[in-house]
């Protein structure tokens, strides 16, 4: 069956770590080669959306930046209680002109987690913005968003990286990673913090193995180990990052989409 698109990508979540998304967008559309198909989940189903509505690279960063997208927030349990994410609603409204997967400009795919039923959803039509809100909601940090009388939180819990729905439509894939699995043999994992932050690693590591092999070019920045998902005030050094990276991967994306087009001749 001959795929509907050329080229899509998978974006990760990863919090702040996502902001190497936009990096990896602008090295990509300064070689001309722009995704059709966009993927995402959390922090990826930001930059995704924001993508998919017609936003460039530098203008998503600019929103990153100027209008705080993403709030730095402190790791525990609230004393208060949780914290919803409103204020990233409001903000996507303010970029993104109709709550609607189908008023984008390139299809979209969200990955979000059902408390309810204990199930990933991918979800790529209807009401935009809760999804997006749902997608990255990380459990015991931000409420859950009720959908249809359902419970959602974070993508991330359950699928941090949808790339398999984006190989259904597309010929290749991208995936970008910017939550990489290493070993942490010589590194003591015994505070509260650090065990937190390494059981989410973990969780999400597993859950990416089967969309990471779909993937014809992987694109998983290690200098990203050197900040957490909360480093939103470093978001220039981890988009440069993203940036840098899909630059040393640039010869063998090209090749392949010069593969693919010379087969299409043939």
């Amino acid at each position: 069956m001959t795929s509907k698109y050329k080229l899509g990508i998978a974006l990760s979540g990863g919090g702040a770590r996502g902001i190497a998304h936009i990096g990896v967008l602008a090295a990509l559309e300064e070689h001309y080669i722009v995704p059709e198909v966009i993927s995402g989940t959390s922090a990826g189903s930001i930059v995704g959306a924001l993508y998919a509505s017609g936003l460039r690279p530098a203008e998503i960063l600019e929103a990153f930046k100027e209008s705080s997208l993403f709030k730095t927030i402190n790791v525990g349990l609230p004393i208060a209680g949780l914290t919803n994410l409103n204020y990233l609603k409001e903000r996507l409204a303010e970029f993104i002109k109709e709550d609607s997967f189908e008023a984008l400009h390139k299809p979209l795919f969200v990955a979000i987690s059902n408390l309810n039923k204990g199930e990933e959803e991918i979800v790529c039509t209807g009401p935009l913005f809760d999804v997006v809100v749902a997608s990255s909601s990380i459990p015991l940090v931000f409420k859950p968003v009720m959908i249809n009388n359902q419970t959602y939180v974070d993508g991330g819990l359950l699928r941090n990286l949808p790339a398999e729905p984006v190989k259904e439509l597309c010929d290749l894939v991208i995936g970008v990673n910017v939550m990489p699995h290493v070993q942490v043999s010589n590194k003591k994992v015994d505070s509260m913090v650090d065990i937190a932050f390494r059981g989410f690693d973990l969780t999400i590591w597993n859950n990416s193995q089967l969309d990471l092999a779909v993937c014809d070019v992987l694109i998983e920045p290690l200098a990203l180990l050197d900040y957490t998902i909360l480093s939103f005030h470093k978001a220039e050094e981890i988009y440069e990052i993203g940036y840098l990276e899909t630059l040393s991967k640039m010869s063998k994306i090209e090749q392949l989409i010069e593969d693919m087009q010379s087969s299409d001749v043939e």
